[in-house]
């Protein structure tokens, strides 16, 4: 078996799927592994590196498509729209895509994929089930957003995060509220409490409140907590629009108080929640920070323009994309270690096998032999066909 690894074409990604390491595993277990010269440099690693541990380099990207069975990307066209077309167009029958696809958004990509004949498994899909815990990239790379957007909070605050008692007086802590307890939102918590400064953690779920108490936050109850606040998956789920008018009318205040506030809410395939509106951030001091790690969805902050930082009335907003390529040496490890696990997930007797008894086989596999087949997919799907 043959797998390729692409250098990532998506403007400003430097992450590369498979490590030098990853690429050694897989060749220990007699899969031949190409990679595209100059993949992995935007993490840091030279070809050198990838032929060492036995890879072999392809210098051109054509080339490595017609050679692989498999590819493996962070990207794939699903999930880079800006340059992602000139891949549809070499992909072939039966060739295996595993990466990031945005299935649930980019359905027209999934179509091209499914009308070229390729297999695509799109690993944001990856059920939440004990068993793929290793392969679970969201989570994986929410890790490193979560601590990065406070790192952006500290470096722009005009303030220190912990407290310091000086011969000059002593300097308070700042204030933060984190909105959203998933992985991501966790993170950031503890990346506040490790740097010293006083911490606030808000999720609709009240099942976090123990997990945001166990960092040494203090967990935000604004009487507003709902049953069917998350899906089966362990995932928040969309509210209605009364309810996160009532959410912000409670949240204000506690905002209002707050040195920073990092957005963090996310809800899967969804546009995401407006958490904080500009009525708001009218109400933050001057020098405040807004950090939207949501950005890549449109934003928790209605004032957010993603890719930009603003200021408006003194308060900064941050809207950054792909936090994940500010560290793409650690990203690129943590992704490269998912999905090699998942490949081997599929491995069966030396050959891929589809086992759709398989959860997360079934839920990760999006188009087969010409077809979008992941249920979730065709009923979006199915509107723009009647339409």
């Amino acid at each position: 078996m043959i797998i390729g690894i692409p250098k990532e074409t998506s403007p400003g990604e430097r992450r590369v799927a498979l490590m030098p390491e990853g690429a050694a595993a897989l060749r220990n277990k007699g899969v031949e592994v190409l990679v595209e010269a100059g993949a992995g440099e935007g993490s840091g690693l030279a070809d050198t590196e990838y032929e060492k541990k036995g890879a072999s380099l392809v210098a051109g990207r054509a080339d490595l498509f017609a050679r692989a069975e498999v590819l493996m990307q962070v990207r794939t066209p699903g999930a880079n729209p800006e340059t992602g077309a000139t891949d549809l167009k070499m992909l072939r029958w039966g060739q295996v895509l595993i990466g990031l696809a945005e299935p649930l958004i980019a359905l027209e990509s999934a179509q091209a994929v499914a009308a070229a004949g390729a297999t695509l498994l799109a690993l944001e899909l990856m059920p939440r089930i004990t068993r793929a815990q290793s392969m679970d990239v969201l989570s994986s790379m929410a890790n490193i957003a979560g601590y990065k957007g406070v790192l952006l909070a500290a470096n722009e605050l005009p303030r220190i995060f912990p407290m310091m008692m000086t011969a000059a007086g002593t300097l308070k802590p700042a204030k933060i509220l984190v909105i959203g307890a998933g992985v991501a939102g966790l993170q950031a918590i503890a990346t506040a409490r490790r740097l010293g400064a006083v911490v606030l953690g808000y999720d609709l779920r009240p099942v976090v409140k123990e997990q945001v108490e166990s960092l040494g936050a203090k967990f935000v109850d604004l009487g507003l907590e709902t049953a069917q606040a998350q899906d089966a998956g362990g995932y928040a789920k969309e509210q209605s629009q009364e309810f996160y008018r009532r959410q912000q009318e409670a949240l204000g205040k506690v905002v209002a108080a707050q040195d920073v506030v990092i957005t963090t809410a996310l809800v899967p395939g969804r546009k995401a929640p407006v958490l904080v509106s500009a009525e708001m951030v009218a109400l933050m001091a001057p020098g405040s920070i807004v950090v939207d790690l949501a950005a890549e969805r449109g934003g928790n902050c209605e004032l957010t323009q993603p890719g930009e930082t603003v200021v408006i009335g003194g308060v900064k907003i941050m809207g950054p994309l792909n936090l994940l390529s500010t560290v793409p040496y650690h990203a690129s490890q943590l992704y490269s270690h998912n999905i090699s696990t998942f490949f081997a997930h599929l491995i069966r007797s030396g050959e891929l096998s589809f086992d759709l008894e398989d959860e997360i086989t079934r839920q990760t596999l999006v188009t087969r032999d010409g077809q979008v087949v992941h249920e979730r997919v065709r009923e979006l799907m199915a509107p723009k066909a009647s339409a």
